[in-house]
């Protein structure tokens, strides 16, 4: 009985170093493949074909089983019938291109966002439209800068620019905002927060109090206002508080020069609006979510979702399904335990 079991036990360890080296050759392989190729790739989406399709299968689950088949000819039937109309249209419809902008605190998706609207900058064509569906609540004034930039692109090249917000377009992420020509949001999407932040501890009293000294050497009257460890000077607090009204001041031109209908003095406060309000105030244009405005515009118009996607290595791909079915069985470990609390004993 132990000679059979140890059998087993040195097959499962053949098996599992055979396993191993399989998964290490396919990954070299994979990567010596994938050198000087390309490592984004773009999706397209047709939409209109993902809700009729949805659509369908809720009309069949509905249906009763008897009428089930007819209704799958009739479907074969319409989509000859819309095969024949795009071969030969009568008149040609218009595209809605769909983009998706989520905006951590550097925007660190702005270059795959820039690349996005240049590949709709060159396919596009006229009487097309562009949507963003933008989330974002802001974050460093350099790269909104940037990312606001790229908005404006679509402006210059003549697209037609609707963005919707679900959720947040605050900060940086309205600096992006207002360069739409028609700016929607949900009823409780927060807006605004036209203002500039700044703020860092300043630790000299600690250190001071240690008998530890910081020279900090500057060339430039400005090079260093405000610092962690030196002493604050009120004319460097000054220069700074400077600073920072003008990146507010160039804040407010930049929402003014887009938004010219807007009170941007009653708005520039910093403060946010909820959809409502912020319809109340002219920060936005219409009431409503994404998914009602692209739905409306699908009888009339092609709605196509771009996005660039990161190629991942192999090797990249089988750690990262590796991590996520490990992280997926911790959740469910702890989940269990979670509700066991609440189970009869």
């Amino acid at each position: 009985m132990n000679e059979w079991l140890m059998d087993i036990g040195r097959f499962i360890v053949q098996m599992s170093v055979l396993t191993l080296l399989v998964v290490v050759a396919v990954v070299v392989i994979a990567r010596i493949k994938g050198e000087g190729r390309e490592r984004t790739r773009l999706k397209i989406e047709e939409l209109n074909d993902r809700l009729e399709y949805r659509r369908r299968r809720l009309t069949l689950a509905a249906t009763e089983p008897s009428a089930r088949k007819r209704l799958v000819k009739a479907f074969r039937r319409d989509d000859k019938s819309r095969s024949r109309s795009r071969k030969s249209p009568s008149e040609p419809r218009p595209t809605v291109w769909v983009l998706d902008f989520r905006g951590d605190i550097k925007a660190s998706g702005v270059g795959r966002f820039a690349e996005e609207i240049s590949s709709v900058i060159a396919a596009a064509e006229t009487g097309d439209e562009v949507v963003v569906r933008l989330e974002s609540a802001g974050g460093l004034v350099h790269s909104y800068g940037l990312a606001a930039a790229q908005m404006d692109r679509l402006r210059e090249a003549g697209l037609k620019t609707i963005v919707c917000v679900d959720k947040v377009a605050a900060s940086g992420g309205y600096l992006m905002a207002c360069a739409a020509d028609q700016l929607r949001a949900a009823p409780f999407a927060v807006l605004g927060s036209i203002g500039v932040v700044a703020q860092l501890p300043n630790v000299h009293r600690l250190l001071k109090r240690h008998d530890v000294d910081v020279e900090l050497l500057t060339a430039g009257e400005y090079k260093r206002t405000l610092t962690v460890f030196g002493e604050n000077t009120e004319e460097g607090r000054e220069k700074f508080q400077s600073d920072l009204d003008n990146i507010h001041a160039l804040f407010k031109r930049h929402v003014a020069e887009r938004r010219p209908d807007l009170d941007i003095e009653a708005v520039a406060t910093g403060e946010v609006w909820y959809g409502r309000d912020a319809l109340d105030k002219g920060l936005i244009d219409e009431l409503g979510t994404s998914e009602a405005y692209l739905v409306s515009r699908m009888e009339e118009a092609r709605i196509i979702g771009v996005r660039l996607e990161t190629r991942h290595p192999m090797g990249e791909r089988l750690g990262m399904a590796t991590s996520k079915a490990v992280e997926g069985a911790i959740m469910r470990v702890l989940e269990r335990l979670d509700a066991s609390r609440w189970e009869k004993r």
